[in-house]
């Protein structure tokens, strides 16, 4: 019955929620609204789109709760499937099912960790750009410094005249 029911719940949230169906409950309203001077805009004839758009709400509501309960559990389950396999921490399995507390401090837990994070990033951009600033900076071209005369060299004569 479950599968069944699933089947087609997809189903119908797939083809509801296509370009063509919007199409053809815009042309049903227009024939109601067309048919208004026909039916000379009788209570009747008000109650027919009424309870029509009313019955198919109420049922699309349950169709729709149920896919997206499915497409979250499944969207949850490989969450915790990468969590498991990474090295993120596992205490963020099943954080779907904590209260509004509980979830609360675990962002704030995470805004903490992305601080931190954020920081040492920064000081590692930091230091990286002054290494190529110190790269880039013009070098000064100094005059060759004078040696001294080596120590077994002969001295040099000056002539005088």
């Amino acid at each position: 019955m479950d599968k069944l029911f699933a089947k087609f719940a997809n189903a119908t949230a797939r083809i509801t929620g296509s370009p063509p169906a919007f199409l053809v409950c815009v042309l049903v309203v227009l024939a109601w609204a067309v048919s208004g001077p026909i039916f000379k805009f009788s209570e009747t004839w008000q109650l027919v789109i009424n309870t029509g758009t009313t019955i198919i709400t109420f049922l699309m509501v349950f169709l729709i709760q149920n896919t997206q309960n499915r497409d979250g559990a499944a969207l949850q389950t490989k969450l915790d499937e990468l969590i498991l396999t990474s090295a993120a921490e596992n205490d963020f399995m099943g954080i779907e099912k904590l209260t509004e507390k509980e979830l609360a401090a675990m962002h704030a837990r995470c805004v903490e960790h992305a601080k931190v994070a954020q920081e040492r990033l920064d000081k590692v951009a930091a230091v990286r750009e002054s290494r190529r600033d110190a790269k880039a900076a013009p070098r000064v071209k100094r005059a060759p410094a004078k040696r001294p005369p080596a120590r077994n060299a002969p001295a040099r004569r000056v002539k005088t005249s």
